[in-house]
Order: structure tokens, then C-alpha cells, then sequence
């Protein structure tokens, strides 16, 4: 059979191919997370139209503004079958974030979640379905870690990282899964609701934390499959993919009492402080510039600096590139003017009254701290 006969189709199998689908009730909504995967749409859709015969299907690309035109090619599609839809994200990134979008998107009683890359084996969604069906499970997940599954060619690096990832994980989900970080699953909608208004949607791993946001024990099955080699585009994993998911399992520990942002700003505030703290000691002592003068330059430092770290890594999934990188110090600066002043302020009130450098510029930086954060989450990196 053609692999791309669902996205190319004559009009005698386009006609049936519509006609089945809005004569049936839709059963089964795949989200699809893609950022520049363009080349992949077409032959992914004929591999889906080949696994998904009889089984009243769409797919939901959540496309997070690609460059490429992924977007613009899954629309057109949709033009010519009702069954591919595209969501398309502005000013939002992040792997476990389209996904919820995705499903919030449908009214499908089961979801399937899969990448675009063809690298999982969509053969699977068809006994994945089954076993949802008979209505003994929750969530079914491919594994590549149980008897018959595996990871491909991966090299040794790789293969460790995951192996840490998975060890990593038994810390927020309790189930015994051989692959919690596995990318390709199906679930149930009743499951999802359950638990999506305690989900992080931090990073790259939904399943580790649809399963920590559970508020009951998920019934579950795994079913193996061997990792594929991507034939078109590039990987999206790069070095902050383990900074996401460690922010996923701190916001399982403790997000209930502590926004784990505000923790990872504070961290990011405490180097800004070694920051500060080495620029004022450069200016003062080393320089021997007015303390008022030195104190204003490590604060200006510091902002740039905390600036730059905050929206590479606590507000990675809004971080902002370009000009919008400007003109986002700008209003950072902007709004932490007040934090700023009273920063500067407060230090040179305590070093006249009292000339120890140090404890002046550190009471300096916390005065100005809460001011920081409040103000850049509402102003500089605000949810859109």
C-alpha cells in the first residue's frame, strides 16, 4: 500500500476516505508536536493512514511557530482532508505544554501522543487502542527498555543520559514503568482531566509527569518497540533538555508550596550576587571609584547578567530571541527600576552609616530581589 495514500489520495479514495470519517464518531485524536518538521508531514500521514484503517482518526499538529513551514503545509493538508488539523503556537515553546494544548483541543475519548519524526512506530496505535478499549488500563505506553523493545543506534552517551533520566524519575511517579520517559503513549481523555490542572507542563516529558499528577494510581500497559533513526530534519535535544526536566521533578517536589520558577529565579539571583559582588569589589577597591558609582555599575552588571540566565533557563519556554531579547532587557531594566533605585539606595544609606563594603552591597541586592521577580514575571516574560 502507497504510505502516503491518506495524504495524497485520488478523489474516489479521498471521497471515502472523508466519508468514513464524519460518518463515524471520532474515536481517536493523535497529537503531533512539530517544530520544522516539513519534510516529515507527508510520509508521517501515510504511515498514520496505513496503522489507523477502520478506527475514526485525527491527527492535531501542534506546530510551535516553525520556520520551515510546517504549519502552512499541515493547513493545506487539512484543506484536503477534515481529519488533520493544525495548532498553531506563537510565543510558546516546549514539548509537554503543545501536548496539553493538543488535547485540549480535541473531544476524542482516547489520545495518542507521537512525534512527527517517524523515529516511534505508529503500528502500535492500533493495539495500543485495543487495550484502552477493553477498558482495563488507563494509559499504554511504547517502551524501548522492556523485552523486545530497544534505542536504536544510539551512541553509549545517549543511552547513559536516558538510562539517569529514567532513575531520575521514580523520585515524582511511583509506577513501576520500564520507560517513564518515553515520548509515545495513549491515554484515556477521563485520565487527562483528572490530572491536567496539577500538571507542570514543564519540558519535554509529559508521560513522567502525567503520571506524578495523577491523583490516583494509573492502571498501565507497556508494549515495545525499537526506536527508529530519523530519516529527515534535526533533533530538538539540545543542552537545556536536561535543564527542563530537571525543572519538572522540582516542580513535582515542591511546586505545591513554592513556584519552582521562583527557586530557579532565586538561584539565578545568588549568582547574580557573585556577580555584583566581584563587579563592586573591581570598582572599589580595585579601581577605587566612589562606592555610589561602583554600586551602581554591579547593579547594572548583575540585571544584564541575571537578565541573560533567567530567559535562557527559568523562563525557557517564553524566552525571547531577537529583537524581542532587547527590548526584553529593556523592560526588565525598566521594571525593576524601583528595585534598582532602592537597591542602590539602601547600600549607600548603610555604607555611610557604617563603610563595611560587602554587607552594604549584599542588604543592596535583597531589597531589590522580590522586586525583580515580581515585576519580570508580569511585565518582561508575561504568559501570553
Amino acid at each position: 500500500m502507497n504510505e502516503t495514500v491518506g495524504v495524497r489520495p485520488g478523489p474516489r479514495a479521498a471521497a471515502d476516505g472523508q466519508t468514513a470519517a464524519m460518518s463515524a464518531p471520532l474515536e481517536l485524536t493523535v497529537v503531533v508536536p512539530a517544530l520544522n518538521e516539513r519534510p516529515n508531514i507527508e510520509p508521517f500521514l501515510g504511515k498514520l493512514e496505513a496503522a489507523l484503517q477502520g478506527v475514526a482518526w485525527e491527527a492535531v499538529f501542534v506546530d510551535d511557530d516553525s520556520t520551515d513551514g510546517t504549519a502552512e503545509l499541515v493547513r493545506g493538508i487539512g484543506r484536503r482532508d477534515r481529519r488533520v488539523r493544525c495548532l498553531q503556537r506563537i510565543g510558546r515553546r516546549g514539548l509537554s505544554s503543545a501536548c496539553v494544548e493538543g488535547v485540549l483541543a480535541t473531544a476524542a475519548p482516547y489520545v495518542a501522543v507521537i512525534d512527527a519524526d517517524m523515529q516511534h512506530d505508529e503500528r502500535l496505535l492500533a493495539p495500543m487502542l485495543d487495550l484502552l478499549r477493553a477498558g482495563d488500563v488507563d494509559v499504554v505506553v511504547g517502551s524501548r527498555y522492556m523485552q523486545g523493545g530497544g534505542t536504536g543506534s544510539w551512541d553509549r552517551k545517549r543511552l547513559l543520559i536516558s538510562r539517569f533520566g529514567t532513575r531520575l524519575s521514580q523520585i515524582v511517579v511511583r509506577a513501576t514503568l520500564t520507560d517513564p520517559m518515553s515520548g509515545f503513549f495513549m491515554f484515556r481523555r477521563d485520565v487527562f482531566e483528572q490530572a491536567m490542572r496539577r500538571l507542570s507542563q514543564h519540558g519535554f516529558k509529559i508521560l513522567v509527569d502525567l503520571f506524578a499528577s495523577s491523583p490516583k494510581p494509573l492502571r498501565f500497559r507497556e508494549l515495545p518497540y525499537e526506536f527508529r533513526e530519523r530519516r529527515f530534519g534535526e533533533s530538538k535535544l539540545d543542552a537545556m533538555v536536561a535543564w527542563e526536566y530537571l525543572m519538572l521533578i522540582m516542580d513535582k517536589l515542591f511546586g505545591r508550596f513554592i513556584p519552582v520558577r521562583f527557586v530557579l529565579f532565586s538561584l539565578i539571583g545568588g549568582l547574580g550576587l557573585v556577580v555584583h559582588m566581584a563587579v563592586l569589589a573591581a570598582g572599589h577597591l580595585g579601581a577605587r571609584l566612589d562606592f555610589t558609582l561602583a554600586q551602581t555599575m554591579a547593579t547594572l552588571v548583575a540585571m544584564v547578567a541575571n537578565f541573560a540566565l533567567n530567559n535562557l533557563l527559568t523562563y525557557r519556554d517564553r524566552r525571547l530571541a531577537g529583537w524581542r531579547w532587547m527590548r526584553g532587557l529593556a523592560s526588565f531594566v525598566l521594571v525593576c527600576s524601583i528595585g534598582a533605585v532602592a537597591n542602590v539606595g539602601v547600600a549607600s544609606y548603610l555604607f555611610q552609616s557604617r563603610p563595611i563594603w560587602w554587607l552594604a552591597g549584599v542588604a543592596g541586592v535583597l531589597v531589590g530581589a522580590v522586586w525583580n521577580y515580581a515585576l519580570s514575571a508580569t511585565f518582561t516574560w508575561r504568559q501570553k
